[in-house]
């Protein structure tokens, strides 16, 4: 006879197994359209590591910012990227493992179609990404050059989203007297958000970063910093904490936040921006 214990035991299996799923469901959001792209999880790495050649498909400044010890930063952008992955290919290792932030992130997963296609086999996607590999092995991770990592240095998404304001209160403390540093790239910058009120360094320009936050510093002001759509400051963080940086916050959004929170809109023409920024 089929017992209450027994629909008991088959409920929590139930439980179990498809919360689990949907859990992975949640972590993974790109694995059902990718799923001819074999993946690599996180334990399973750290066991193999030393037996594969890891590429890091990110960009140059997130990988020189926090990356995986040993891996190689060969960016998916990169217009002779099947040829600079055939070049690093090493014959005493029998599988490529491409690799970028992770979660939402659909850098690995295209890394192996791409390779793919250059005829590169036995490859696969860690798409758990640096996030989780720096939380769980910061000994085996590199941040801003020295290596390990220590645990404390990694920041958790609460509080990066601690730092995150919108443009209203943006404003507000920019009106205040704090110093807007606009971190975009060259070719991003469509138009200063505040002209005459801002400084503006590209990542790759260290020392002029630096030279900006020292003297924000020196000066006692908070460093408001904004980029273009909200994602490279995630990494900018690791540097302003490095920095020993106290009193920072960033536009939630970046640049298209703040135009769609002022003018309810994501993108406008030259002359409409033009004539409402600042």
């Amino acid at each position: 006879m089929f017992s209450f214990n027994v629909f008991l035991r088959l409920l929590v299996i139930v439980f179990v197994f498809g919360g689990g799923t949907v859990a992975q469901a949640n972590m993974f959001p790109h694995r059902q359209k990718f799923t001819d792209v074999p993946v690599i999880e996180l334990g399973e790495l750290r066991q193999v590591m030393d037996m594969v050649t890891l590429l890091d498909v990110r960009s140059k400044y997130e990988y020189e910012t926090l990356h995986i010890k040993g891996a190689i930063n060969v960016p998916l952008t990169s217009l002779d990227f099947g040829k600079l992955v055939r070049e690093i290919q090493n014959a005493d290792k029998n599988k490529i493992v491409f690799y970028c932030n992770g979660g939402k992130c659909k850098k690995s997963y295209k890394a192996v179609r791409k390779a793919q296609k250059y005829g590169i086999t036995n490859t696969v996607a860690y798409d758990a990404g640096i996030y989780a590999w720096a939380k769980s092995y910061p000994d085996h991770s590199v941040l801003l050059g020295k290596s390990p990592m220590q645990a404390n240095e990694f920041i958790e998404n609460k509080e990066f989203k601690s730092r995150l304001i919108n443009a209203k209160t943006f404003e507000a403390k920019r009106r205040s007297g704090a110093q807007v540093l606009d971190i975009r790239d060259r070719i991003q910058r469509d138009t200063q958000l505040f002209p005459s009120e801002e400084e503006r360094a590209e990542l790759k320009d260290i020392d002029r970063i630096k030279k900006i936050i020292n003297e924000t510093k020196r000066k006692g002001k908070p460093l408001l910093v904004y980029d273009k759509v909200g994602k490279q400051i995630r990494w900018f963080q690791y540097l302003l904490e490095k920095q020993n940086i106290k009193n920072y916050y960033f536009m939630k959004g970046g640049s298209e936040g703040y135009y769609e929170e002022k003018l309810g809109k994501f993108r406008f023409d030259q002359k409409t921006i033009n004539g409402v920024a600042g």
